[in-house]
């Protein structure tokens, strides 16, 4: 088993910038592919950004190609996104997601998730 622990979120106006922290334990975090999906009221999850067991590869959504940046710490059993230049239509819970086999990328199914953070962004 996987936990995961999502902290972060809050308010922010439109143009600025948070920074999402997902905190794994129970198994061997530098073997898991991590990543972020997010879900707005009324709307289908949505697949945000994802990264390999091993940093050497990244995925995003085009909805966030350029504003957002994941990244992990192996040491610190720790994945983050950077969430630069915030839009309105960013506003969602963000839910922190890990995979044992498959990276994490849209569409996938995933193992694991936490129990997510909530973004609002204002306009």
């Amino acid at each position: 088993q996987v936990q995961l622990v999502e902290s972060g979120g809050g308010l922010v106006q439109a143009g600025g910038s948070l920074r999402l922290s997902c905190a794994a334990s129970g198994r061997t975090f530098s073997s898991m592919h991590m990543g972020w999906f997010r879900q707005a009221p009324g709307k289908e999850r949505e697949f945000v950004a994802g990264i390999n067991w091993s940093r050497d590869d990244t995925y995003y959504a085009d909805s966030v190609k350029g504003r957002f940046t994941i990244s992990r710490d192996n040491a610190k059993n720790t994945v983050y996104l950077q969430m630069n230049s915030l839009k309105p239509e960013d506003t969602a819970v963000y839910y922190c997601a890990a995979n044992s086999l498959r990276p994490v990328v849209s569409g996938t199914r995933v193992d694991y998730r936490g129990q997510g953070t909530q973004v609002t962004v204002s306009s």
